[in-house]
């Protein structure tokens, strides 16, 4: 994995440059929540959900041009649902990335209508990159699986049950359930809008993209249940014990700390699976590096600490 973290940072940085392009700031008398969005949307992080983009599109075999408007998209959905999460009506957290959170910074009305503005933003790029992309049919396609993951039976319906959770103990079913929406739509929408911009919805390679994504979501958020037990706020850049605190139900209080670490490693087991199933339909050393690069993605969430 020597080599994996700098190609992160890589494509990291080439979204962020796109995100500060389209996100610009304007001087007139709205500025402020320019500053509000930018000030969230800028902060660094992962961008994992891009990243997936970006690398799905390399395996099905469209360009990063065409993609990258779709991907931060998503990635602006993402910021402006991390805003709301952290206001006092929601998770109340007065932390984000190791700075104050985007409501501490500046005011909840301010950061209310920043989450509002990155979301609205978001189509405007998206539609821009749909009349570009080489297949508009495909672009609008994309848009839709976006509205679709971001909305009612995506995060905001996983964000419905996670509320629920903080006040009643909720069952298994239904933790799952909180989990492939809240965290895991943001994560499957990246490679269904490559597979909606290349034309290929309904390919092997399509359908593995799913699978893995779909693993990896998963997995994603029983890492962060693990992490705000025994994370390091230096690294997570927030305070953690917070689920304990609230006494809200996650994978670590149905299973344990050690029983939710077991299915961490087989959902990561599956993702590698997933993975070499693409491996064998690729035909470019593009595509295969491709592959690889999500096989270390995969190993990369099982391990992170932050």
């Amino acid at each position: 994995m020597s080599n994996f973290i700098p190609k992160l940072n890589e494509i990291a940085e080439r979204v962020s440059k796109f995100l500060d392009t389209e996100v610009a700031m304007h001087d007139n008398f709205q500025k402020v929540v320019y500053e509000a969005m930018r000030y969230s949307l800028l902060a660094g992080g992962k961008r994992i959900r891009p990243v997936l983009a970006v690398k799905s599109a390399e395996i099905l075999g469209i360009s990063e041009e065409q993609v990258m408007p779709f991907a931060a998209a998503v990635e602006m959905i993402h910021t402006y649902s991390l805003i709301h999460d952290d206001l006092p009506a929601m998770d109340n957290d007065d932390y984000r990335r190791g700075r104050p959170s985007c409501h501490k910074k500046f005011d909840e009305a301010t950061a209310i209508l920043a989450g509002d503005a990155l979301l609205t933003m978001a189509f405007e790029v998206a539609s821009k990159g749909a009349m570009k992309a080489d297949s508009h049919l495909g672009g609008i396609k994309a848009i839709n699986h976006i509205a679709y993951c971001a909305g009612t039976e995506g995060m905001i319906g996983g964000q419905i049950v996670d509320l629920k959770a903080e006040t009643e103990q909720i069952s298994e079913d239904e933790l799952k359930y909180l989990c492939e929406r809240k965290t895991g739509a943001l994560l499957r929408v990246p490679c269904m809008i490559a597979a909606d911009l290349a034309e290929k919805t309904e390919t092997q390679e399509a359908k593995h993209l799913l699978e893995y994504a779909d693993t990896v979501g998963l997995a994603f958020q029983i890492k962060d249940d693990i992490l705000d037990v025994e994370g390091d706020i230096e690294k997570l850049g927030k305070p953690i014990g917070s689920d304990a605190q609230e006494g809200k139900t996650t994978f670590v209080t149905i299973y344990g700390l050690d029983g939710s670490k077991k299915i961490l490693a087989e959902l990561t087991e599956k993702a590698l699976k997933a993975c070499d199933n693409i491996k064998k339909l690729c035909k470019t050393e593009k595509q295969h590096e491709a592959c690889g690069f999500l096989r270390e993605l995969a190993v990369f969430l099982l391990e992170r600490d932050y």
